[in-house]
């Protein structure tokens, strides 16, 4: 069989960490930002966990991960 590819758009968006969990960044982020709080900007920052309910679609993208 052959290898099976990756999704170029996946291997940007999400990093897999060695207990098996997913992160990723916070969206809304990139413009019309002068609409939104201070607050909302903040808490936008850093990364977060993928969720369990969407765990299936992220692995079926990222099959070696």
């Amino acid at each position: 069989m052959p290898k099976m590819k990756t999704k170029s758009s996946a291997k940007k968006r999400f990093k897999t960490l060695g207990g098996g969990g997913v992160k990723r960044t916070h969206s809304h982020l990139r413009h019309i930002l002068t609409k939104k709080t201070t607050k909302r900007k903040r808490q936008l920052r850093g990364t977060t966990m993928v969720a369990e309910s969407n765990m299936r679609q992220i692995r079926a993208m990222m099959p070696y991960a």
